[in-house]
């Protein structure tokens, strides 16, 4: 095998195949990263676990075809390293030598033999804006568990309803959601399943602005989900898709609503959170045209900040974590975040709302803009 390939390219390619590599392999081959290339000048790289797989495929000058496993964490590190100059890539017996300008590397290469057979990506169910997708990841993985006791806490619910997705997760103290518009290949399709959320995370930080997303499920007895755009793709296996009925819990009959400039609220909340300690909430108290946030930890520190907020229905005072809190506002990117509730100990519902002066933005069939987040309050004592 020998290839040359532009280094910005081979560095692309493979930070995309190396997302998957285990840092603790069950086996050493799994640590490998794969390296392909053909007569007609093509490049794949490709990573697997068993769980996830990753594959990119980029254009090279390819003198001779071939197929290697090399160390793959090694590989990202040198390829980050390398000057922005051409990349020569050859297998010279057991190793396979980078060249970029005065550098050279030589990694002795693995058993491909013992690599185990990548996974299909499963047939395509339809497709979705890359920057949409990725927004709707970003606003409701905050919002999923992290003990892996409990597998479905971990995932990401997505349902296909026909022209619409929808995305959510619970860690049971909070639920994050998000709908969307999508392309469906097939009029009327409707699926749900569950997917990791650090892997579907992870995926939506690599989609570049303007990337169309391919999504992919293997069929009724789901086991897989891929995802495509741009040249990359990767598959992973899903969780049970057995999930609570989050939709209606996120519909309600609220006594109180608050409205409040988004950014501002997110800023006086970091501030007043300065003086919190790992179980100490933030209150926020809305009445008489204004919200007043104050924190305190003990006698050692507290804090207090008032700013305008409009309130519809009787005066609230509620606590969260401000944690919580703030990664539910941090998933509101309209001007305007819109707290509705019906007393101090009962879950809170919190939602973007239109910008008057933004006749464009988009909206749901709740008349907001996609994004609901219930969180559970603190309950105060006095």
């Amino acid at each position: 095998m020998e290839f040359r390939v532009e280094r910005h390219a081979l560095a692309d390619a493979v930070a995309w195949a190396a997302r998957t590599l285990p840092s603790r392999p069950a086996l050493p081959v799994l640590a490998g990263m794969l390296v392909e290339t053909t007569a007609e000048g093509a490049l794949t790289l490709a990573g697997f676990d068993y769980e996830v797989s990753t594959k990119v495929r980029t254009e090279a000058d390819v003198a001779e075809p071939g197929r290697v496993l090399v160390p793959g964490r090694l590989l990202s590190e040198i390829v980050r390293n390398l000057p922005a100059e051409p990349v020569d890539v050859a297998l010279k017996g057991s190793e396979v030598v980078v060249r970029c300008g005065s550098a050279e590397f030589g990694l002795q290469v693995m058993p491909v033999e013992d690599y185990p057979t990548l996974p299909d990506v499963p047939d395509r169910a339809g497709t979705v804006s890359g920057d949409v997708f990725a927004e709707a990841v970003g606003q409701v993985t905050p919002a999923a568990g992290r003990d892996d006791t409990l597998p479905m806490l971990t995932g990401v619910r997505v349902d296909f309803d026909g022209d619409v997705l929808r995305m959510a997760c619970t860690d049971r103290y909070r639920i994050a959601a998000r709908e969307l518009p999508w392309s469906p290949d097939q009029e009327g399709f409707t699926a749900g399943v569950v997917v990791p959320a650090r892997t579907l995370a992870d995926v939506a930080k690599a989609i570049r602005p303007g990337d169309e997303v391919s999504l992919s499920l293997t069929g009724i007895t789901d086991s897989l989900i891929g995802i495509s755009m741009g040249g990359r793709s990767m598959t992973t296996r899903l969780l049970d898709d057995q999930f609570i009925n989050y939709r209606s819990r996120l519909t309600g009959d609220w006594t109180s609503t608050a409205k409040v400039q988004t950014a501002p609220f997110v800023e006086a909340i970091k501030r007043v959170a300065l003086v919190t300690e790992r179980s100490t909430p933030v209150r926020l108290a809305f009445g008489g045209g204004q919200v007043q946030i104050r924190a305190a930890a003990g006698d050692a520190a507290r804090a207090n900040e008032t700013m305008p907020a409009e309130l519809v229905g009787p005066e609230i005072d509620i606590a969260f974590s401000p944690q919580y809190l703030l990664d539910g506002l941090n998933g509101v990117h309209s001007r305007y975040a819109r707290l509705e509730c019906t007393g101090p100990t009962k879950a809170a519902l919190l939602t973007g709302i239109p910008d008057p002066e933004n006749e464009d933005e988009a909206l749901d069939e709740n008349g907001d803009t996609g994004f609901r987040y219930l969180a559970m309050p603190v309950r105060l004592s006095g």
